[in-house]
């Protein structure tokens, strides 16, 4: 198992680590198969997305603000209730084909780390699989 770590710098947003998972792949010697992206985090997540226009992560992040405002009144005391219910939304994993060494991926996707309760210090695991 390879571990990425992830910095990010606000309380939400989506970071680009397809380089990064694909040199993880690199280290693991895995020609064609798959890898399984996990993150160990309550209040983060990882996705497959459009990656060339940077509106569009903006708006996923606008859109998940809308449909899960921070202040709802939650019952949880830490007061980050609303990043526990998006990481649940968008999913801890995802399993991604790799074929001749790489990560195999549409035209425009990249993978992201969703960070719902930043800014924070985080760990991306990818795993052959």
């Amino acid at each position: 198992m390879e571990r990425l770590t992830i910095r990010t710098d606000r309380r939400e947003q989506l970071v680009d680590v397809t380089d990064q998972v694909a040199t993880a792949v690199a280290a693991l010697g895995i020609e064609d198969g798959a890898v399984l992206l996990h993150v160990p985090h309550t209040t983060a997540a990882v996705t497959v997305n459009e990656g060339y226009d940077p509106d569009v992560a903006d708006d996923v992040i606008k859109t998940l603000r809308r449909l899960v405002p921070a202040d709802a009144g939650y019952a949880h005391a830490e007061g980050n209730s609303d990043s526990h219910v998006k990481a649940i939304m968008v999913g801890t994993g995802q399993l991604l084909p790799v074929t001749g060494g790489s990560p195999a991926l549409g035209r425009w996707q990249r993978v992201f780390f969703c960070e719902f309760d930043g800014p924070r210090s985080r760990e991306l695991w990818v795993s052959a699989f």
